[in-house]
């Protein structure tokens, strides 16, 4: 294999082309703690308040080393507490439905940067059966909780929206029906797992929202998933989730949106140290 040249090799790592995550900023727990103690003020589960927090397409290992250290010290709000693996497991899966919002390069060093934050007691006991692997029996579930999904985030439109997808390319829709909403996003029937451990409707449109939040100009997807999260109170979805039905409510209000919004904010403004995320940097006036 031949040899990078030494002046490509420092134009791949062009500080102009900012191709690293920044050093975790000194006030990184105290924002995660302000969403925190905001969520417990509105009955929202900790589960939701880390797939909030836990989307950040840069975040530095030593953020995902504070967030779980908070998650995992933690007062108990009940008696169905979760394990400190239970923990691990939901930020894993978080962070492994970012693919569809944030990337698969993004992914792929965000879930590398936290295992390898995470204690040898936790990180050596995750899961390493794979649960989403498509097969000849499973491959007509797969394709109809897609459509399930789908359906239940932009309904009436759902329609609509595929055939506007289709136009774009016929592949479209196919794609991101079957590869994202269906054997990705939507959770796989008969998971043996902890519900700690699911990020299942509610979860996956907070999910959804947070990402595309911290980049820029996808604001109709933001839109889209907003609604789709409010659809999840519409439909009755949200009651295969893990939030209680008060905390899916104000979630799904005007005023638990502002929250998501505010809360990406505060985190992508804290970790880009004012300048915006790599997807969003902030302009120059």
């Amino acid at each position: 294999m031949s040899k990078l040249s030494v002046g490509l090799k420092a134009l791949i790592n062009s500080p102009a082309a900012r191709p690293h995550t920044v050093p975790a900023p000194k006030n990184i727990t105290a924002i995660y703690q302000d969403i925190q103690q905001s969520a417990k003020a509105n009955n929202v589960s900790q589960p939701s308040w880390l797939a909030l927090s836990n989307n950040d397409h840069e975040l530095p290992p030593e953020s995902l080393a504070a967030l779980f250290t908070l998650a995992t010290t933690s007062a108990p709000t009940s008696t169905t507490t979760p394990t400190d693996l239970e923990i691990a497991e939901l930020m894993r899966e978080v962070g492994l439905k970012c693919i569809s919002f944030n990337g698969i390069p993004r992914t792929i060093n965000s879930l590398n940067a936290f295992k390898t934050a995470l204690p040898d007691t936790i990180a050596d006991n995750l899961s390493k059966t794979p649960t989403r692997t498509p097969t000849p029996e499973n491959i007509s579930s797969i394709k109809d909780r897609g459509h399930a999904l789908w359906d239940s985030i932009y309904r009436p439109f759902e329609k609509k929206l595929y055939n506007r997808l289709a136009d774009s390319h016929p592949d479209l829709p196919v794609i991101i029906l079957n590869s994202h909403y269906g054997a990705l996003l939507s959770d796989p029937a008969g998971r043996e797992r902890s519900a700690n451990a699911a990020a299942g409707r509610v979860l996956t449109s907070i999910v959804a929202i947070a990402c595309l939040r911290a980049q820029s100009g996808v604001a109709p997807q933001v839109l889209s998933h907003v609604f789709g999260l409010r659809k999840a109170l519409e439909d009755g979805s949200w009651a295969s989730d893990v939030e209680s039905e008060s905390g899916a409510r104000w979630l799904a209000s005007d005023e638990g949106n502002e929250w998501i919004l505010n809360s990406v904010d505060k985190i992508v403004k804290a970790i880009g140290q004012g300048q915006g995320s790599n997807f969003a940097p902030m302009a120059k006036l």
